[in-house]
């Protein structure tokens, strides 16, 4: 029988392991998957995936909530498909996510539409739909909802962003539950809309909803958060208000360097009290919970660069790929592909992007691989291809969906000649 060692990181839900020095995702080699497809390259554990959705719902089967997947964090149509199968919904931000919602058949009744810019087109093609809930963020969009259903004479229902002034213990850039932040509607204009809403004619405004950040790895926020809410909701019930749904958002943290977040139960055991005896609906949004450790991004190490000061690791990835370390300076574990016995050194790991923020990693202590060796960049399965650029004429990379000993491209990478489709040079200019 081979030989497997967990990988470099302890976390408690992933299927990367090493075999006799390999690593694998699931049963299939990482190497094997780069000698047909490349590198760079997203692969992402079927899994791992589906583990984190089913922990979510036993955890909370009490209440039986709506899970609806931000798909912001992760929105390839094989990973949207494989959570639809089980049963799962999901929080949208754009039409496109929208579109790809309905080509994954997904249950429109899961479907909670959030973003403070939705266009009158969007708005209009998620009625069209029949979504679930708009989760609006200000009285100007409500106005704006509320005219489109009256031209489609249909009734929509509606949830307010409350924004409970709550300052979350995460990345300020991924910090939303303050009212600094752009997002959701104070308690007080709340209050006017749900006391004045037969101005709303097309509307029923019977949710509420509140999401204060990504990547909170304590449950105290949450709980703050959902009281301060729950508070609210008691005295507009107290006013006749009824509310049938309460969206508790996401933003549960994941493991990436040294961080403790909650498991599934321990976060349910400590949510689940606040929601005894009420008879609202609970909706949830997870994203990086569920797909975070799903993924890990593959790079090829080019080549070692020393300039007497500093040692430079640089590889065919760039930020253009992942983001995340040039804009939060967000930490992924970077392990070798192949077990290395090389001696280690301290380095940058960095792409071949014209900036200098396109850092993977600072003083690093690695192996020192050899050229052409692989690398791992561990939870990497959030924010990452969706977060992807063109910048520097870049094609943007190919994703990989592996389940069990099977595994497909679920994303081609992209030709200049994608990178240039719709570009034109106007006659003026031959």
């Amino acid at each position: 029988m081979e030989e497997e060692t967990e990988v470099m990181y302890t976390h408690p839900i992933h299927d990367f392991k090493y075999k006799k020095d390999e690593l694998y995702c699931e049963g299939v080699s990482i190497a094997s998957i780069v000698k047909k497809v490349g590198t760079p390259v997203y692969i992402y554990s079927y899994q791992t995936l589906v583990d984190h959705y089913r922990k979510i719902k036993e955890a909370f089967k009490a209440i039986d909530p709506i899970i609806c997947f931000a798909m912001k964090a992760n929105s390839n149509l094989a990973v949207l498909k494989a959570l639809v199968k089980e049963g799962c919904g999901f929080d949208i931000v754009s039409g496109g996510e929208l579109k790809k919602a309905r080509l994954v058949k997904a249950d429109m009744k899961k479907i909670a539409f959030a973003s403070v810019g939705k266009t009158e087109e969007e708005i209009r093609d998620a009625i069209k739909a029949g979504i679930l809930i708009f989760n609006v963020e200000s009285r100007p969009e409500l106005e704006n909802i509320n005219r489109i259903a009256g031209k489609m004479k249909r009734l929509v229902q509606v949830a307010l962003r409350i924004n409970p002034d709550i300052d979350a213990p995460t990345h300020e850039k991924i910090n939303t539950g303050s009212l600094k932040k752009k997002f959701g509607i104070d308690l007080k204009t709340a209050r006017d809309i749900f006391l004045g809403q037969k101005a709303f004619k097309y509307l029923k405004i019977n949710g509420v909803h509140i999401h204060i950040g990504s990547q909170i790895t304590s449950v105290i926020p949450f709980l703050v958060a959902i009281e301060k809410t729950l508070a609210f909701v008691d005295e507009l019930e107290l006013d006749g208000v009824r509310i049938e749904y309460f969206d508790i958002g996401g933003g549960l943290g994941i493991f990436y360097k040294d961080e403790k977040p909650q498991t599934a139960e321990d976060y349910a055991q400590k949510i689940l009290p606040l929601f005894k005896g009420r008879k609202f609906k609970v909706i949830m949004e997870p994203g990086r919970f569920m797909v975070g450790n799903a993924g890990i991004f593959i790079t090829r190490k080019l080549y070692l660069k020393d300039n007497g000061v500093k040692k430079f690791m640089i590889v065919d990835a760039g930020m253009n790929d992942l983001v995340r370390p040039s804009m939060y300076g967000a930490y992924h574990e970077i392990i070798p592909v192949r077990k290395s016995s090389a001696k280690r050194i301290t380095c940058d790991v960095v792409g071949p992007i014209c900036e200098s923020g396109d850092v993977f990693a600072h003083d690093r202590v690695l192996p020192a691989v050899k050229d052409g060796e692989l690398l791992a960049l561990l939870s990497a399965g959030a924010y990452g291809y969706v977060m992807a650029s063109n910048y520097n004429v870049r094609p943007r990379v190919a994703e990989v969906l592996v389940k069990g000993k099977e595994w497909a491209v679920v994303q081609d990478r992209e030709t200049f000649k994608d990178l240039i489709k719709g570009a034109r040079i106007p006659e003026f200019l031959k």
